[in-house]
C-alpha cells in the first residue's frame, strides 16, 4: 500500500493504455506530447505504428505510418520536429542507416542524410541542437560510437567513443552533457552498470558511478536534474528497478518499484511525471500496451 498525503499525488498511477501493445519501441516528447514510435507487435513483428498521447486529454491519436517497419530504432525531437534513427536488432542484415524526420505541421515524414552504417539497439538525443546518436550494434559488432548530426548542414560527423562498447542502452541530457546507463555487450545475459558522461564541447567522456544494478533493455527520463532509469530484462526475467541517479552529487537511490516490470518500454517525463509506456513483460518476445505514471516530485 501506497500511504499518500492529503493533495498529494500516489508514486505510481497508471493512464490511458497504449492503443496498440508494442515492445523495443521508442519514445519522445514534442509540444508537450508524447509520440510513440515503431517497435513489436504482439506477434514480434516489426512495426510501421506511431501513435501519440496527450497527457493533458489522457487520449491517444494516430500519427502517419513510420515509411519503414523499424523496431530498437532511437527517436529524439527538435525545433518542432521528430528524429527517427536506425533500428533493427534481430537480423543484422536488415538494420536501418536511416534518419526520418516527423514535422506534425505538415503531418509528413521526410529523410536526412543516411547514417554513416546501419545500426540498432542504439540511443538518440538532442543537445544544443545537434543530434548525438551512441552505441548499438551495426552487422558485425556491439558499438562503442558516438555520432553527431546537424541538421542544418543535415551532416553526420565522427565524435569520442564511449569507453564502453554497448547496446540496448540509455541515455539522457542533463545541463548540456549526455549520460549513457546500462545496456549489454552481448545480448541479454552480458548487462552492464556502466554510467559515462559525454561533454560535447570537450568532446571528452568521463566514468560516473556506475548503476546499482546490471540492466539492459532499459529506458530512462530526467526530472529535476536526477535520472530515473526504469525497467530492463535479462535471461531469467524483467526488471522492476527504478534508480535515481542525482547527476550533481554523482549519487544513485532507489526508489518506489515500476508496478508492472518489463523491459523494451519507453519512458519520458512531462513536468515532474513520467509516462513508463508500452514494453515487454516477459525477456524476449512480448508486449504489453501498459501506460504507467511515476510521478518523481513525491520521490
Amino acid at each position: 500500500m501506497v500511504v499518500v498525503a492529503q493533495n498529494e499525488k500516489p508514486l505510481w498511477t497508471t493512464g490511458t493504455p497504449m492503443p496498440t501493445p508494442r515492445s523495443e519501441i521508442a519514445g519522445a516528447v514534442l509540444d508537450d506530447k508524447i509520440y510513440v514510435v515503431g517497435g513489436f507487435d504482439n506477434v514480434s513483428h516489426s512495426t510501421t505504428i506511431v501513435e501519440v498521447y496527450d497527457p493533458v486529454t489522457e487520449k491517444w491519436a494516430p500519427v502517419p505510418s513510420l515509411p519503414q517497419a523499424l523496431d530498437h530504432t532511437a527517436v529524439a525531437s527538435f525545433n518542432g520536429k521528430l528524429y527517427v534513427v536506425g533500428g533493427g536488432y534481430l537480423d543484422r542484415d536488415t538494420l536501418s542507416d536511416k534518419l526520418y524526420i516527423f514535422d506534425p505541421n505538415t503531418n509528413n515524414w521526410t529523410e536526412g542524410v543516411n547514417l554513416p552504417s546501419a545500426r540498432g539497439a542504439l540511443t538518440a538525443n538532442f543537445i544544443n541542437g545537434t543530434l548525438y546518436v551512441t552505441g548499438g550494434v551495426d552487422s558485425e559488432k556491439t558499438l562503442s560510437s558516438t555520432l553527431a548530426y546537424d541538421p542544418a548542414a543535415d551532416q553526420w560527423t565522427e565524435k569520442a567513443p564511449m569507453p564502453t562498447a554497448r547496446e540496448h542502452l540509455t541515455s539522457a541530457v542533463v545541463d548540456g552533457k549526455l549520460y549513457v546507463i546500462g545496456g549489454r555487450t552481448n545480448g541479454m545475459a552480458f548487462n552492464v552498470d556502466a554510467n559515462e558522461v559525454y561533454d560535447p564541447i570537450t568532446d571528452k567522456w568521463t566514468t560516473m558511478e556506475p548503476m546499482p544494478s546490471k540492466r539492459g533493455g532499459l529506458s530512462s527520463a530526467v526530472v529535476n536534474g536526477s535520472i530515473y532509469v526504469i525497467g530492463g530484462e535479462q535471461p531469467t526475467g524483467t526488471f522492476n528497478n527504478n534508480e535515481r541517479f542525482d547527476t550533481a552529487l554523482n549519487t544513485w537511490t532507489s526508489e518506489m518499484s515500476m508496478p508492472t516490470a518489463r523491459h523494451g518500454l519507453a519512458s519520458v517525463a512531462i513536468d515532474n511525471d513520467i509516462y513508463v509506456i508500452g514494453g515487454g513483460p516477459q525477456p524476449g518476445g512480448s508486449s504489453t500496451n501498459l501506460n504507467e505514471i511515476f510521478n518523481a516530485n513525491n520521490s
